[in-house]
């Protein structure tokens, strides 16, 4: 089974893979299992950039997450860790006005694409 681990480490993150042969690797953003692990890591690498704010970065986990589940926010669980240790279980409702937040921009991007004159 394949395993993330994140932590702090003098004040800053870090994300750890492991996998059933027993290597580890390090990241800034990755994504385990499931069928689309590979085009969500690639999304990943490519949408994550040093710097972000926590709001940029739980956004992009949800956009990530929205590529594979069909539900929106009730099957997703969103865990902040904060400097200190702190973790926070982001609510429901909170992962929900961000689903909501990223599909009407989707459906914006599908309306300004539909190629008609208005």
């Amino acid at each position: 089974i394949a395993c993330l681990l994140a932590g702090l480490e003098r004040g800053e993150p870090y994300l750890y893979q492991t996998d059933p042969a027993g290597t580890h690797s390090r990241w800034r953003a990755q994504v385990i299992g499931g069928r689309n692990a590979k085009s969500l890591r690639e999304f990943l690498e490519k949408q994550y950039a040093d710097g972000l704010t926590e709001q940029k970065c739980v956004r992009l986990a949800v956009q990530a997450l929205l590529e594979v589940v069909d539900s929106g926010a009730k099957t997703m669980e969103i865990c902040v860790l904060r400097s200190g240790g702190v973790k926070e279980v982001l609510a429901e409702s909170g992962v929900e006005a961000i689903v909501k937040e990223i599909e009407a921009e989707q459906e914006e991007k599908r309306a300004g694409t539909g190629g008609g004159d208005e």
